[in-house]
């Protein structure tokens, strides 16, 4: 028997807490130790009160907010992306309460760049572990281990949507066993096998090792549900229900909040709606683009526009009123690649279009005509990452024939955005293409997180190095 199947037949899941924490505060005193070899290239002032203090509490500070909110958490199919926001926000309070306590306690002896050092080593020894960890998890459980066996209740659309979301990647651990189901709704394409009606859940589950059932029942079937949530508990089966929120909204991204007790849907998630997350991605615009301002216009504008003046007649700088945040209208900066003309605010740039001048379609290949937006982001109407701003015309247009259009204008619109980096930008011949980078946009809004933006600009650079189809 090898090594792997061995481990299986254990649930280390149920030790999933003690170890994160453990493993932590490892790496929390590794990173104090790194920080003074860094700082003063010895452990010599290691024994002094205030730094053992500081130390005490940095160990404490962290095993409370690790215990707090179950933060120490991985879910099967949680994204790499969100687990590693969540250790960021963790640092970013831990660094405040130290902060906090050094001064008001007065620890003049507390070196304020070895602090420094200390909290950059520990959130990189925390990114590394954090991902070797689910790397060296997705790889135990590619191999067949490590799975959940899971049933579904509800041969229906529901079921059969929440089967490709467990079935989607085997590296999140669910083996899907089938579906039991008395009618099975025939406009529904059920991939799995059907098992049997409800009157063969209860010998299946003692015959067979389920670990986990998911009801995808209508409440109509309530007495069957009530029915089912006791053979679960009897058995040891953890029950897990999929409300029928098709009542309310065809929409998959919703969002459940609880108003004292009373249970709120709403139809999607919005990360930027929080405080914390808004605050987060203005800081990282001004800074972002203030660097940018700084470092690259100084040199290299004045080059652009001489070869625009050069190349022909008109402004240097092509300015256009588009939809901005919440639809309202903004003037958005670009380098002019075309020659002046009158068709600019209603037709969109076509493959060999004649309006686009020598030295603009060198701009547009290499997105350097969208430099002048980072004034835009720096003045706030717009964002380093976001929905790509349409011109009025088409915000018109599009909001008529696609309903969900207008939602891409919850967030601020961006220089780049997940739709482009996807390959969804430039000409859009067909209203499918339309459709697809609505989709990408919404999708953006309600998956936003600093590390995403953060991807979306590497690839929007790589992108400019490898060439892009649509680019013209």
């Amino acid at each position: 028997m090898s090594l792997l199947q061995e481990l299986a037949a254990y649930r280390f899941s149920r030790y999933f807490k003690l170890c994160f924490l453990l493993w932590d505060i490892v790496l929390l005193n590794v990173a104090i130790i790194l920080s003074f070899l860094f700082r003063y290239d010895s452990l010599v002032r290691l024994d002094l009160k205030e730094i053992q203090t500081i130390s005490l509490l940095s160990n404490l500070f962290w095993i409370v907010l690790l215990l707090r909110k179950d933060s120490y958490r991985i879910i099967r199919i949680e994204r790499i992306e969100m687990i590693l926001m969540r250790t960021i926000r963790m640092i970013a309070i831990h660094v405040a309460l130290i902060v906090a306590f050094v001064v008001v306690l007065k620890y003049n002896e507390i070196s304020r760049l070895r602090l420094s050092y200390f909290y950059l080593i520990f959130l990189i020894l925390l990114f590394v572990s954090r991902v070797l960890f689910m790397k060296v998890l997705k790889y135990i459980r590619s191999q067949g281990y490590n799975f959940k066996n899971v049933i579904i209740i509800g041969a229906n659309d529901t079921g059969e949507h929440m089967r490709k979301i467990l079935s989607k990647d085997l590296t999140y651990g669910y083996r899907v066993l089938g579906f039991f189901d008395d009618r099975v709704d025939p406009f529904t394409f059920i991939s799995s096998p059907i098992l049997g009606g409800f009157d063969a859940i209860a010998d299946f589950i003692i015959k067979e090792n389920v670990d986990e059932m998911y009801v995808a029942l209508h409440i109509d079937n309530i007495k069957i549900i009530n029915q089912l949530t006791q053979l679960c508990e009897r058995y040891m089966v953890r029950i897990k229900f999929i409300p029928d929120f098709q009542l309310y909204t065809k929409s998959r991204k919703v969002e459940i909040s609880f108003y004292e007790n009373t249970p709120v849907l709403m139809l999607r998630k919005e990360p930027l709606e929080l405080t914390f997350n808004l605050l987060l991605k203005k800081v990282f615009d001004i800074c972002f683009s203030f660097l940018v301002i700084v470092l690259l216009f100084p040199w290299l504008f004045p080059i652009l526009i001489l070869l625009i003046k050069m190349d022909s007649s008109g402004p240097v700088f092509f300015k256009q009123k588009r939809s901005g945040r919440d639809n309202r209208a903004f003037v958005c900066l670009k380098f002019r690649t075309m020659k002046v003309n009158a068709a600019a605010d209603k037709k969109q740039a076509t493959l060999g279009d004649k309006r686009v001048t020598k030295v603009g379609a060198l701009l547009r290949r290499s997105n350097m005509d969208e430099l002048p937006q980072f004034f835009n982001v720096f003045w706030g109407t717009m964002s380093v990452v976001g929905p790509r701003p349409h011109m009025l015309k088409h915000t018109e247009q599009y909001s008529e024939l696609i309903n969900n259009y207008l939602v891409r204008h919850y967030a601020k619109p961006g220089i780049t955005g997940w739709a482009q980096v996807n390959g969804f930008r430039g000409e859009t011949k067909e209203l499918i293409d339309m459709k697809d980078r609505v989709d990408h946009d919404i999708w953006y809004i309600e998956n936003w997180s600093l590390l995403l933006d953060l991807k979306i600009i590497y690839r929007t650079v790589f992108n400019v190095f490898r060439g892009e189809e649509n680019a013209y």
